[in-house]
């Protein structure tokens, strides 16, 4: 009844997720990253597509080209706090959710998986 996002800085709230290391698959670096991000442990289920993103980064003073997988994930349990510094974890209804995603690829994901309105009042 809930989705696992992830407050960043006290700013932007997303889906978890993040970089792949060198030599790790996706899915091994979604895992990680949403332990890495929220605390929990979570077993993707199934693939629900991917987009293109441009973001700047201010750590590497560059603007990236990101390809976002999206997964459904079956959370497991809350292992611990975030590992990464800055992150919070937060559980909320879908319906809440959507008007809270920084990022219009989550939103539209967000949006078409759960069957909600795409002109939600947010």
């Amino acid at each position: 009844n809930n989705i696992l996002l992830t407050e960043q800085n006290e700013e932007e709230i997303q889906l978890p997720g993040g970089g792949i290391d060198d030599g790790e698959h996706y899915v091994t670096a979604l895992v990680r990253e949403t332990l890495e991000e929220t605390g929990w442990k979570i077993q993707p289920v199934k693939k629900l597509g991917f987009f293109h993103r441009f973001v700047y980064m201010p750590e590497y003073s560059k603007w990236a080209q990101k390809v976002c997988h999206i997964y459904l994930c079956k959370g497991l349990y809350n292992l611990t706090s975030p590992l990464e510094k800055g992150h919070k974890a937060i559980l909320m209804k879908p319906e809440e959710a959507v008007c809270l995603l920084e990022n219009p690829g989550d939103r539209i994901f967000v949006t078409n998986y759960f069957g909600l309105k795409s002109n939600l009042k947010c």
